[in-house]
């Protein structure tokens, strides 16, 4: 009886300390090969100029941890000392796991929790369609060298246009997969940042944008990034249509 006694209060002190309040965030880290160092959170400054660190930790045999509170999923950066690159990590409340790779930092491992998990997935499905692409894009890299370097040097914006065209072709599995990827996963925060991209992208019309933007997700729409979207399609709608 007395174990059994211990066994849950045991529990319910590792529940207590595991259990974590809205918008609480904790990331765990582990560097294999590196036994110490410094480890740095780091976010975009306001109006995109530059990156600015907001945490700073230690490497403790080959381990890390960052603690603190956030009110909604954001883009942030880890960057580790040394070592070159950073890794995205969507900031959000919950237990956020990450496994550096000290020899390439781009195959870090990320994930814990949902937005966390989502991104993952995404970007290695992205990874897969480009290494399938490959070829084919160093093929018209290759034939069209001089043709590339002539336009830019003369600023044939036809040449170049024709090349894009011819370019675009080749991505269009992964411009597909990128594109049609809200239309799938509404709760998903990559999503409202491709809506954010194809609002800038010459190729969606204003109703195009705006429909993927209805379809999202009300906790995306009250997002930085999703009021964003909603001002810039207000003003869109604003606009005069063009003759």
């Amino acid at each position: 009886m007395k174990k059994i006694i211990l066994l849950v209060t045991v529990a319910v002190v590792l529940f207590s300390c595991n259990k974590l309040g809205k918008g609480d965030y904790i990331i765990t880290g582990t560097t294999k090969g590196m036994k110490t160092g410094k480890v740095y959170l780091e976010k975009q400054s306001p109006m995109g100029m530059g990156i600015t660190a907001i945490d700073t930790v230690k490497i403790v045999d080959g381990k890390f941890e960052i603690k603190g509170k956030t009110s909604e999923p954001e883009i942030h950066f880890i960057q580790v000392d040394k070592l070159n690159g950073k890794i995205p990590v969507i900031l959000e409340g919950g237990e956020i796991n990450i496994e550096v790779d000290k020899d390439s930092v781009f195959k870090s491992k990320i994930g814990g929790t949902y937005n966390n998990d989502e991104f993952s997935k995404f970007t290695d499905e992205s990874t897969k369609i480009q290494k399938k692409l490959q070829k084919n894009v160093m093929a018209f890299q290759m034939k069209n060298k001089t043709i590339i370097e002539e336009a830019q040097k003369t600023n044939d914006t036809v040449a170049m246009n024709k090349l894009k065209k011819e370019y675009d072709i080749i991505q269009k599995e992964m411009t597909d997969y990128t594109f049609d990827y809200p239309k799938t996963h509404p709760k998903s925060f990559i999503s409202v940042l491709i809506t954010q991209a194809m609002l800038n992208n010459g190729n969606f019309t204003e109703k195009e944008v705006e429909k993927v933007f209805n379809s999202l997700d009300e906790s995306l729409k009250k997002t930085k990034t999703g009021k964003s979207i909603k001002q810039n399609l207000d003003v869109l709608k604003k606009k005069p249509a063009q003759k």
